[in-house]
């Protein structure tokens, strides 16, 4: 499996059967011009992880494309969002929570169900995370925007850095419940490197995940 993290959340997954880019959001643009996509996945509704304006272009470009995406976000396709416009999404389904298809040869299964608390004055939106993974190939997990829910045998941790959601404990925490051995960081489009770097230099020293740095890395193999 190859990963390439293209800013903020976005990631692209590389198999031998399969391409696949999670959360096509509007921090940066390094996803626009994606194509010979197998499947876009989207975790929740908010424009950092579905981009309003450049993902209709992202559609054309992709017209074979899989969209599975958290069942809120289908509702309001063509509508105004919690975080934003919602663009229209023709022949796209969902994954609610414990849901599962198979693209190219990955099982993809959404996990979780509620984004993380951002105030009480806030409502809670849909969010699921996807566990990704085949036949000798690691299981990796992105968590959308939550600490919440850890499932087991993970091997390959998308980790979110930094959010208004998000607290360095609970991230601590989080990284020790799913228990990977390895991980990444994404959410990290709101944090100047220094941060970023002192947030990585704590789940590696006190969690069993240590973290891989992908920013800029291009493909990495895993």
């Amino acid at each position: 499996m190859q990963i390439t993290h293209l800013g903020h959340s976005a990631i692209l997954i590389q198999t031998d059967g399969a391409r696949i880019l999670l959360d096509p959001g509007n921090i940066d643009p390094e996803w626009h011009e994606l194509t010979d996509l197998d499947a876009i996945l989207v975790t929740h509704q908010h424009a950092d992880h579905i981009d309003a304006e450049f993902v209709p272009a992202l559609l054309r470009a992709n017209p074979g494309a899989t969209v599975i995406v958290e069942p809120s976000v289908l509702a309001l396709a063509g509508k105004e969002g919690q975080g934003g416009p919602i663009p229209e999404l023709p022949g796209a389904g969902s994954l609610a929570p414990g849901d599962s298809t198979t693209i190219g040869g990955l099982s993809i299964t959404a996990a979780g169900g509620q984004h993380a608390i951002i105030h009480a004055d806030v409502p809670r939106i849909g969010n699921v995370g996807y566990l990704i993974g085949g036949a000798g190939e690691p299981t990796l997990f992105h968590p959308g925007d939550s600490y919440e829910y850890a499932p087991e045998g993970v091997d390959l941790l998308a980790f979110p850095t930094q959010a208004p959601w998000a607290a360095l404990k609970e991230g601590i925490d989080f990284a020790r419940a799913v228990g990977a051995p390895t991980g990444f960081p994404i959410h990290d489009g709101l944090v100047n490197d220094r941060g970023r770097g002192m947030v990585l230099g704590r789940i590696n020293s006190m969690t069993p995940t240590q973290l891989v740095d992908l920013r800029g890395a291009g493909a990495q193999s895993f």
